[in-house]
């Protein structure tokens, strides 16, 4: 589930982890009600600190992503609806997008290149959440 840790990447492990759930969520690759991997397990798989992990697992609980069952662990919730506000969940997707037009700024990637590029990573996204579910069917 979690691929690697960029420890040079300027982005803190917890949040890389946070994603690399997310993103196996939005792929189908784990699916609602599936176990992650115990704080203890995945913080050795990685070579991280045990509280590394346990900030990312808590980041996600609190963003109704996963649950924790006392006694069994930590389990991704069932995609119903968001118990954010759409407000704030298009704020919070707001925030990334200012960060990635300033980014593209600084690269010196024009508007329409930006866009090209968006529309081309939502067609790799789309086209890996067909494969992964043709492995599933």
């Amino acid at each position: 589930m979690i691929a690697r840790i960029d420890f040079h990447s300027g982005m803190p492990v917890y949040l890389q982890i946070v994603q690399q759930v997310k993103a196996a969520a939005a792929s189908g690759l784990i699916r609602p009600g599936d176990p992650l991997p115990s704080v203890r397990a995945l913080a050795e798989d990685l070579r991280i600190n045990r509280n590394t992990v346990a900030r990312a697992y808590s980041e996600l609980e609190s963003e109704s992503v996963i649950e924790t069952r006392q006694g069994s662990g930590c389990f991704l919730k069932d995609g119903g609806a968001s118990p954010l506000r759409k407000a704030v969940r298009s704020g919070r997707l707001a925030e990334a997008l200012d960060a990635v037009i300033v980014q593209a700024h600084h690269l010196q990637i024009s508007d329409a290149e930006l866009q090209s590029l968006l529309v081309e990573r939502l067609e790799a996204f789309r086209q890996r959440q067909k494969d992964h579910q043709s492995l599933q069917d």
